[in-house]
């Protein structure tokens, strides 16, 4: 993992996103692109977030059973990592 004057693991989890869609700044990439060169972990989240975006990317919403969609969002909003599935910062 990278010194705590870069990105720490938690941090770019919440910028992954940003970084995907090409929003960042200069800096914040430099920043991410330093952090994933030194952290195995964030290599491995930022593989599996590009794999779910290919795979979802290609389902429209009509193809997702109402009550499988209810469930979904409900999932993602009341999720919260376990203390074991977070790498270490």
């Amino acid at each position: 993992m990278a010194d705590s004057g870069d990105l720490a693991c938690q941090e770019f989890v919440e910028l992954v996103t940003e970084y995907l869609e090409g929003a960042m700044s200069p800096t914040e990439s430099a920043r991410f692109a330093a952090h994933v060169a030194d952290c195995d972990y964030c290599v491995e989240y930022l593989d599996l977030m590009r794999l779910t975006i290919r795979i979802l990317g290609s389902i429209g919403e009509d193809q997702i059973a109402p009550d499988s969609r209810a469930r979904l969002l409900a999932s993602f909003r009341d999720w919260k990592p376990s203390p074991s599935a977070t790498p270490p910062i």
